[in-house]
């Protein structure tokens, strides 16, 4: 397994959208608003490949100057439990360490807690409902 930087508009990045829209889209009802994907250019985008297959992926977003906001993590479900998921928030978390942040945050579905727990993540403040599902803030200092 390869994990990397995708860059916004090539064919990786295609396979990102449409596993993004598979796992965390399409069983909510929900789609992408053209201009959320065209913000994503501003973003660290970032896949785990066997080959040039697409196993996981997710996205940093800067927040403010000491915290990025981890966004849109994705391991289809067959191939959840195989450390894809593990593997790309190591990646993730060296990145944002690497470029002076001192902070990763994300809103975390509640289905998912116990997988960033895990790696050190802690809930701050009470559940909340987004994109129709129980979420919480979670934290951890890089």
């Amino acid at each position: 397994m390869a994990l990397r930087i995708i860059d916004h508009g090539t064919k990786e990045y295609q396979q990102m959208v449409n596993l993004r829209m598979d796992i965390l889209r399409k069983p909510l009802g929900l789609s992408f608003d053209p201009a959320e994907l065209e913000k994503e250019k501003e973003d660290v985008l970032m896949g785990a490949f066997e080959d040039d297959r697409l196993l996981g992926c997710c996205l940093l977003t800067r927040q403010d100057q000491h915290t990025m906001r981890l966004r849109q993590m994705a391991v289809p479900n067959n191939m959840q439990g195989k450390g894809i998921g593990r593997a790309l928030m190591i990646f993730a978390e060296n990145i944002a360490r690497d470029l002076g942040y001192k902070k990763l945050c994300m809103h975390a579905r509640k289905t998912a807690l116990g997988f960033y727990e895990k790696l050190g993540y802690t809930t701050n403040g009470e559940e909340f409902t987004e994109v129709t599902i129980p979420h919480y803030i979670m934290e951890k200092a890089l």
